[in-house]
């Protein structure tokens, strides 16, 4: 299975562009290429990243609805692990320390963009999260062979960053388990 790149931007000419540089000028270690999904829509891309696990994301900053700021603060919050990544067409200050210190971006990329400099910062990003993940997975062993942490302890770990919220059960008020938010609006 290859890891997935999610894009957000509300110009579609734009998640075109960068769906094609990323499809065709980068693959993963194992020298796949990545599955890449684009979204106009935050909101729409904030309910995919429910429902499976992406390596990185890379979002515009002047959106509708949802800032890129805003998007990639809640992407942290469901999947922290995921690579972030702000593109804008504006030398916005206050935006751009909003990202850093919100969002925890780890890159800021100027619209227009040259394709050598996106890759290098992407391939980067991406470097960097594996060695994050592999980190965090060699103490979770040692964690485990010292009894710190049990191994469905580091199971459940493993599966929530495969699958983000796979671990976590919403029960209802008569004991059984719901499968959808009936809160949350399904959008189609």
């Amino acid at each position: 299975m290859s890891e997935r790149i999610l894009l957000v931007d509300d110009e579609p000419h734009i998640l075109s562009a960068l769906q094609r540089l990323l499809r065709n000028g980068l693959k993963d270690t194992g020298g796949a290429r990545y599955e890449v999904e684009s979204f106009t829509d935050a909101a729409v891309a904030l309910a995919r990243a429910r429902e499976c696990a992406f390596a990185l994301a890379i979002s515009d900053q002047r959106m509708p609805g949802m800032t890129g700021v805003e998007f990639l603060s809640q992407l942290r919050q469901v999947q922290p692990d995921c690579g972030r990544i702000i593109l804008s067409g504006y030398a916005d200050l206050n935006a751009l320390v909003a990202a850093i210190n919100e969002a925890e971006i780890a890159r800021f990329i100027s619209k227009p963009w040259a394709d050598f400099d996106l890759l290098s910062a992407v391939r980067q990003v991406l470097r960097i999260r594996e060695l994050t993940l592999e980190n965090q997975r060699l103490a979770d062993q040692v964690r485990q062979q010292m009894g710190v942490l049990s191994a469905q302890e580091a199971e459940l770990r493993r599966l929530e960053r495969l699958e983000p919220g796979i671990t976590h059960v919403k029960w209802g008020s008569d004991g059984s388990f719901i499968l959808e938010d009936p809160d949350e609006e399904v959008k189609w």
